[in-house]
């Protein structure tokens, strides 16, 4: 007569499954805080001075006083040309140059317009095509502060040749508050630490060849793009 299968397979302990969530979450959360404590160590709280001059210059439309700092820039001789990234498609030269009115005489000799980007990654496409039209090898990108990072790794991955010389505009708001009292900014900080992250994987995957957004501007002839916005480019 044959006696019951005795089952000794060891249980797992009461509870395991879920200290082992907990931890994830809490490991998950530690190294998203690390990595938005290094995104921060990258904003510069003033604006300084490019250390060299560069064969052009870009700035991205999108926030405060980012193309006048640019105008200022190719004024003062850091740059043979201006492109204005991101332009919506009602604006003109005459519109922005109302708005500049220090330096007028250079939107009609040294600014060239793009009116096609409507995201960052759109940014970085135009300007490269830009350059090498033009020979550039080297440019000075003018942005916020705080897009400045996910400016840099769009750029650095469009036209990896190409140097690239940061300058990052720093808002009245920022300067005058810190950006920790302030809810509405580190809404726009945490926003653009995700978006940051995304385009560092993006890219990242594309290096080994997997594409898994790409960009309206460089897609087939017949696919309508969207309608680019000065505010909604970046």
């Amino acid at each position: 007569m044959s006696s019951p299968t005795d089952d000794r397979s060891p249980k797992l302990p009461r509870g395991w499954l879920r200290a082992v969530v907990v931890s994830t979450i809490a490991l998950a959360f530690v190294g998203a805080a690390a990595g938005f404590i290094a995104f921060l160590s990258q904003l510069r709280g003033a604006e300084i001075a490019p250390d060299r001059k560069a064969d052009g210059i870009v700035v991205l439309t999108g926030g405060s006083s980012r193309v006048s700092d640019a105008m200022e820039l190719l004024a003062a001789g850091y740059g043979k040309r201006l492109l204005i990234s991101g332009v919506h498609p009602t604006s003109t030269a005459s519109d922005i140059s109302r708005t500049l009115p220090e330096n007028q005489s250079f939107m009609h000799c040294c600014v060239d317009l793009d009116r096609t980007a409507i995201s960052t990654r759109g940014n970085a496409a135009e300007a490269r095509r830009w350059a090498e039209g033009r020979g550039f090898r080297s440019l000075i990108v003018v942005t916020s502060n705080y897009h400045m990072p996910r400016a840099l790794v769009e750029f650095s991955h469009a036209m990896p040749e190409t140097t690239l010389i940061p300058f990052a505009v720093v808002g009245d708001k920022w300067r005058e508050e810190p950006w920790w009292t302030s809810a509405s900014t580190l809404r726009l900080l945490l926003s653009e630490y995700v978006k940051y992250i995304a385009a560092e994987l993006r890219v990242r995957l594309e290096d080994f060849g997997i594409d898994l957004s790409p960009e309206m501007s460089e897609q087939p002839q017949g696919l309508a793009p969207k309608r680019p916005a000065t505010a909604q480019a970046n």
